[in-house]
């Protein structure tokens, strides 16, 4: 019997898995695919603090960056700090460098593993091989978590669909460069590998392989290898509950600002990790000993996302001519000083906060009609 069976290897059930295992907890990890890190689903973008909490060496990381330019029809805005504001990594590295220390802490692994479907009331995990008995049960198992479903917890409220390619190109190694109107509800990106190769990528709910299509095209007419993944954005209304806490992707903790899931993530799986060692240390794995996990993580992080999916909405009722009215906005030195100095990819209230506060941008939006609707994303 394992004190903890986590499902799903990636860096937010392995980051678990060595928390658990370090804490002396029999630990197994649940592994679908074959190898770790593979096939890659991520854009490979890491803010500092989500690389900090990876806890890994640079031996993943390709470049790193330091600005940003989002650029929209007529209008765009450039804010490059001068220093590391995130990395671009290997995400297959990555992740296989997280598994290899939960292995080292005592952890065990079982790859080639799919989960069916779980049985809460007999604390049973179905696989096609055989079924596992657990105490307690951590779900990374990503956006179409088998685990989420078992316990009935609700889908996110928002379904995202990227599709990302590694192309040759002369970039600005430097700056991440966004583009929000090539997708409707969401964006595309181009982030530099180096001087001479990015990745390009787009998100959205619909039409996105067209859409895809239509943005590669500003850089390359070759045929590109590319590969898809899924952002759930939306936090689900269970997280915990008959055993099981749901972490990362599968409790839809991704920002909504951006897609991406690494840094709540792990810190959801450090949290979760908190609370399998108090619960097992006791016994007691009701659900009110579970509510633990609840309180921490929107402690820490969902203020954040409930704001992050306030600002999303705007953005999916935002027009192309709205997009370049809130860049012209933006664009002077001042408010680029601002944003150099308070933007932080894992907490955007703090930029939005500063910025609602500059009457040169409220009044470009209240000439646009979408001042009051930032002031409720704030609300």
């Amino acid at each position: 019997m394992y004190d903890v069976v986590i499902v799903g290897g990636g860096p937010v059930g392995s980051s678990a898995a060595k928390i658990c295992s370090k804490a002396g907890l029999k630990t197994l990890v649940l592994e679908e695919h074959s190898s770790i890190g593979y096939p890659v689903q991520c854009a490979g973008l890491l803010s500092n603090s989500a690389f900090t909490e990876c806890e890994v060496s640079s031996d993943s990381v390709y470049n790193t960056v330091s600005g940003a330019k989002i650029i929209g029809s007529s209008n765009s805005i450039e804010f490059d700090s001068g220093v590391t504001k995130a990395y671009v990594v290997d995400r297959g590295r990555l992740d296989f460098e997280i598994a290899e220390m939960a292995a080292e802490s005592g952890a065990e692994y079982k790859l080639k593993t799919s989960v069916s479907k779980i049985n809460p009331e007999k604390k049973l995990i179905h696989t096609h091989t055989e079924d596992i008995p657990y105490n307690l049960l951590i779900a990374a198992d990503g956006p179409r978590s088998v685990c989420a479903r078992s316990i009935g917890s609700t889908r996110s409220e928002f379904i995202y669909s990227g599709i990302q390619a590694e192309i040759p190109c002369d970039v600005n190694k430097s700056l991440v460069e966004l583009y929000p109107n090539a997708s409707p509800d969401f964006f595309a990106w181009m982030i530099p590998l180096s001087e001479k190769r990015a990745r390009i990528g787009l998100c959205g709910t619909k039409n996105v392989p067209a859409l895809f299509s239509q943005f590669k095209s500003r850089f390359t007419d070759s045929n590109v290898h590319s590969v898809t993944g899924t952002v759930p954005i939306g936090v689900r209304k269970k997280t915990f509950g008959d055993g099981v806490m749901l972490c990362g992707d599968a409790a839809g903790f991704p920002k909504p600002t951006s897609g991406g899931g690494i840094y709540t993530g792990i810190r959801s799986a450090r949290h979760a990790s908190a609370v399998a060692v108090s619960v097992c240390e006791s016994g007691n794995y009701s659900d009110e000993a579970l509510s633990v996990y609840e309180n921490l993580w929107r402690n820490d992080f969902g203020r954040e996302l409930d704001t992050g999916l306030k600002a999303l909405k705007l953005r999916r009722g935002f027009t192309e001519a709205d997009i370049d009215s809130v860049l012209g906005a933006l664009n002077n030195p001042d408010i680029i000083e601002t944003i150099i100095n308070y933007g932080d990819m894992d907490k955007p209230s703090t930029i939005l906060k500063k910025l609602i506060t500059r009457p040169e941008v409220m009044a470009k939006l209240s000439a646009v009609g979408i001042r009051g609707l930032f002031r409720k994303v704030m609300g």
